[in-house]
């Protein structure tokens, strides 16, 4: 996967979406994050969509709705497994593991983990 059809670390929408999401507004990155899957080149929607999810997730979580939680945090795990360990300017290795254990948190019934953060990687930092 490429994603080519914005240029991200000029993206306002993206870094928007990061801050959002990082601040854990996340019915507000879920819609800016929604944004660039609608723009984003067919072999890319899944990751973006993936991100959506993602944000969909958390903030049903947010509102006690866990089984709506757990369900569409699972797509999202699908959706974002294809995706490089750095893709997009993230680092999506970590940020793939901590979904892991909140959907390992959701099936067990236990408290979830830490909220995962969503980093740029170091090349895309300084761009």
């Amino acid at each position: 996967m490429n994603f080519s059809s914005v240029r991200l670390s000029d993206n306002v929408i993206f870094h928007q979406a990061l801050q959002s999401f990082n601040q854990a507004k996340f019915f507000d990155a879920h819609e800016l994050f929604e944004e660039l899957w609608r723009v984003a080149p067919e072999v890319e929607k899944l990751f973006w969509q993936g991100l959506t999810q993602v944000c969909v997730a958390l903030h049903h979580e947010s509102t006690g709705n866990r089984i709506g939680a757990a369900s569409v945090l699972n797509r999202a795990i699908r959706n974002l497994s294809n995706c490089s360990d750095e893709f997009a300017g993230l680092q999506l290795r970590p940020f793939r593991e901590s979904l892991e254990g909140w959907s390992q948190a959701f099936a067990d019934g236990t408290s979830p983990p830490p909220l995962p953060i969503l980093l740029m990687t170091k090349v895309a930092e300084h761009h």
